[in-house]
């Protein structure tokens, strides 16, 4: 037992927590374009009920689009990115933001949610480059 707690040990790296292939900004994306279809059907609708289910959905998927963001961001992204993408930082940033209280977690504004789509869109643009390389 003390021999294994004494053991020597070895240092090892990974560029992700697995094999990159699971990492995707699809994910993030697929969310969004559900939290963009909840405004537009919780604003179709007069229905009390049915607007505050809509929008407990649409902060739970606007939640969503944020943890998919940051997963890519702190497990994905490595520093060799963000020297090649310096605008990295301030697009996740960004996109997170849009994604929140100020964002689509916060308003039933269709527009917060396609500024969302596009800096997601601009996100996977990188990741799908660093894919290549």
């Amino acid at each position: 037992m003390l021999s294994r707690l004494f053991a020597p040990t070895i240092e090892v790296s990974a560029h992700c927590d697995l094999p990159c292939g699971v990492y995707d900004p699809a994910q993030a994306r697929i969310e969004a374009e559900s939290v963009k279809a909840i405004i537009q059907k919780a604003l179709d609708n007069d229905d009390p009920d049915f607007r505050t289910r809509a929008i407990l959905i649409k902060e739970q998927r606007s939640e969503l689009v944020k943890h998919h963001l940051w997963v890519l961001w702190t497990d994905y992204f490595k520093p060799p990115h963000f020297e090649k993408y310096p605008e990295l930082h301030t697009l996740v940033n960004e996109a997170t933001k849009l994604a929140g209280a100020t964002g689509t977690k916060g308003t039933l504004d269709a527009g917060k949610a396609d500024e969302l789509l596009a800096k997601i869109d601009e996100i996977a643009k990188i990741f799908w480059e660093t894919k290549q390389a």
